[in-house]
């Protein structure tokens, strides 16, 4: 079988997000990368350097710079004429683009899968991670979601693949890229942070959240996150939510603080190595997850924890 991987990049760089899928993509048969964008030869030359990749199809043209589904699905369903797989992470711009592709190719998209069973069949949550379904499809091609916290990270340097140019096709002319605010942080980013603490609505307003988990995130070299209940209330912007509909996270270390633990929540970061909650309500649903759990006032634990650090 052979598969096709689409590289998440900026233009410069491989995200991490794309050596999870390259996992996942190996437990099927070989693997091609395909990295679509604007003045990205760079970037197909780190690709190709990934550990179990065959062959980068490199396709470097304006139409592709910010990576818009409406122009880059039709390269990928083209490209699946070759190819009986087509993986993407299940990252904002991958749950974007794969759907088009599943629509190109009628087939039936598998998302967010967790792990390969067999050729066709992949594990997947439903309700919120409350349960794991097995799924297998019928269709000749395969479209799929990677969920990248549930594979380990194909190493980025040891491969030897080739990269070959592929033809590009006319924008669509169907969306254009107006522009982007992105956030600028001197912390890990959140999806591959190897420690994370988090904050909920329990830290009262946005002045309170930042003076308790700011200086408790610095001194850890953590990324901070929050529950939707604070995102909500206008402590921190969206982009640090965790949770179903927020990031998916799986640190080393999650440091829930005032988090009471809602199916939301626990459905984007449950999968962690080590979950630490502090909260003051002992019946607390975080308690059922966490392997190590202070009931206390968080304004004075997570200070005076602070402080020891």
């Amino acid at each position: 079988m052979k598969t096709l991987v689409w590289v998440e990049h900026d233009n410069a760089s491989v995200k991490d997000a794309t050596l999870s899928v390259v996992t996942a993509a190996a437990q099927l048969g070989e693997v091609h990368l395909l990295v679509a964008g604007s003045g990205c030869a760079a970037v197909a030359e780190a690709a190709k350097g990934i550990a179990g990749v065959g062959k980068v199809h490199l396709a470097d043209d304006a139409a592709y710079a910010n990576a818009l589904a409406e122009n880059v699905a039709p390269l990928i369903a083209g490209l699946m004429a070759d190819h009986d797989a087509f993986l993407a992470p299940a990252t904002t711009t991958g749950k974007n683009i794969a759907p088009r592709v599943a629509a190109l190719l009628d087939v039936a998209q598998i998302s967010d899968i967790l792990s390969v069973e067999g050729p066709k069949t992949f594990t997947r949550p439903i309700y919120a991670g409350n349960a794991i379904a097995t799924v297998e499809s019928t269709d000749a091609k395969l479209v799929i979601t990677v969920r990248g916290t549930a594979f380990a990270k194909a190493d980025a340097t040891g491969g030897a693949g080739s990269v070959e140019a592929v033809a590009a096709g006319a924008d669509s002319g169907l969306s254009s890229f107006v522009g982007s605010e992105i956030a600028k942080s001197e912390r890990p980013e959140l999806t591959s942070a190897k420690v994370i603490v988090s904050g909920g609505r329990a830290l009262k307003d946005a002045d309170t959240f930042q003076a308790t988990i700011f200086p408790l995130a610095d001194k850890l070299g953590a990324a901070v996150g929050a529950s939707r209940a604070a995102v909500d209330a206008g402590y921190v912007p969206n982009d640090y939510q965790v949770g179903q509909t927020g990031k998916i996270v799986a640190p080393e270390v999650y440091v829930a603080v005032g988090i009471s633990g809602a199916i939301q929540h626990l459905a984007g970061m449950k999968d962690s190595k080590t979950i630490i909650a502090i909260n003051k309500d002992e019946d607390a649903p975080i308690f059922q997850v966490a392997d190590l759990g202070l009931v206390a006032d968080l304004f004075n634990a997570v200070p005076e924890l602070t402080g020891k650090l």
